[in-house]
């Protein structure tokens, strides 16, 4: 930290009253440097080059997270979850995992701790699941009892359901996390459906809030309003693929657009975020969509892709190995194939920079000390720790 200067009132001050600070012993005063402006604070350049440590290899892997011991838990999108080492030690196939739908962008998603895991050891596992009318993303929890050969999950229970199930294989969001009230927030996507994101009869196109259980906080939005879904936090999402509590608590999302228009948003309970009636992009082939500027109604982006970048994960960075990238959130990038940097001052965010990965990364998260760790895209993604070079 640069030292605190004295300012020109308590520079005179001093000479006033015989300099304390600068007695030499002898009784005399020791010259007073003429004041100076203060220095600008120096930035440091940002982290721009990586080396790379591929450590294992997956079967369209999709989501991750770190144990407290500091192995990670890896789903794979056929219905697999891993227990992995950081030196690159996979486990068998963990065992008690809900059938799940695998098709398309459908399949096992994501995977969080409980905010208590170290005492109940409870994660949480987000997929597609198959039933009357087609398929619908589900949320499930389950007690993890790892063992030598990959482990099991017991008492596994479904705590929360979309509403309705429909046909098609995409746009399934499935994105989990947990705020600072032990509360947890899941973006629901619009499969592909679109009017649905704007009828609060329904979860597609949402995100919800519900408690570990499945229950429906009192203090929801939509709570009994005739017609509405109570546990809906917010509406009109397309394809939710990153969500994230800052560190200030504020909650972030990001959202796949159309022909454009990529989304990062701030999420506050009870706004419209407008899809599809409004959007930065155009619909494929190129039909143009009215901008969320044409109608105020509707929550614009922070910030907005076009090109698309297609956001996988997100996490807001809190390390410092990373130089110049503290506090902000860090994006996977399918189709810009890297990770993408955006940082929020107040109540605006921009991109400030982009690493290049040369593969389509699905997911990223912080290690315990400050690398960062992503999931490539694919048959055979590949997990790779990410190191600042030099």
């Amino acid at each position: 930290m640069t030292p605190r200067r004295a300012t020109p009132f308590i520079l005179a001050l001093l000479l006033l009253t015989g300099g304390c600070g600068d007695d030499d012993g002898d009784g005399s005063i020791a010259p007073v440097p003429s004041p100076t402006g203060t220095p600008t604070p120096t930035t440091p350049t940002p982290t721009t080059s990586v080396t790379r440590n591929a450590v294992a290899t997956f079967d369209n892997p999709w989501a991750m997270v770190f144990l407290p011991d500091g192995r990670l838990l890896v789903t794979e999108k056929p219905g697999r979850l891993r227990i992995v080492t950081t030196t690159g030690t996979v486990s068998a196939a963990v065992s008690g995992v809900p059938a799940v739908a695998y098709a398309g962008q459908g399949g096992l998603q994501d995977v969080v701790l409980d905010p208590q895991f170290a005492s109940n050891n409870r994660i949480y596992l987000s997929y597609a699941e198959a039933g009357s009318g087609g398929k619908g993303l589900a949320v499930a929890r389950g007690t993890l009892v790892a063992d030598g050969s990959g482990g099991r999950l017991d008492n596994v229970s479904v705590i929360w359901r979309q509403d309705p199930k429909v046909s098609g294989d995409g746009h399934f969001g499935g994105r989990m996390a947990f705020s600072s009230d032990r509360r947890l927030f899941v973006t629901a996507g619009e499969r592909q459906k679109e009017t649905p994101a704007q009828d609060l009869a329904q979860t597609l196109g949402k995100i919800v809030r519900i408690d570990p259980d499945g229950a429906v906080p009192s203090t929801n939005p939509f709570v009994g309003r005739s017609g509405a879904k109570p546990e809906i936090w917010t509406l009109g999402h397309r394809n939710p693929y990153g969500l994230v509590f800052a560190a200030d608590g504020r909650l972030f999302e990001s959202e796949q657009g159309p022909e454009g228009g990529d989304e990062f948003n701030l999420i506050e309970a009870g706004r419209n975020y407008g899809w599809p009636n409004v959007s930065e992009g155009n619909a494929y082939g190129g039909t143009p969509i009215p901008r969320h500027a044409t109608n105020p109604t509707f929550t614009a982006p922070l910030v907005s892709w076009t090109p698309v970048i297609a956001p996988g994960g997100m996490i807001q960075y809190t390390g410092t190995r990373f130089a110049g990238w503290t506090n902000d959130f860090v994006l996977a990038g399918l189709v810009s194939q890297g990770l993408v940097r955006v940082r929020v001052t107040g109540a605006t965010a921009s991109e400030v920079g982009r690493l290049a990965l040369d593969a389509r990364i699905r997911e990223v998260e912080q290690g315990p000390d400050g690398t960062l760790w992503v999931l490539e895209d694919g048959a055979r993604g590949r997990l790779v720790q990410l190191t600042p070079t030099g």
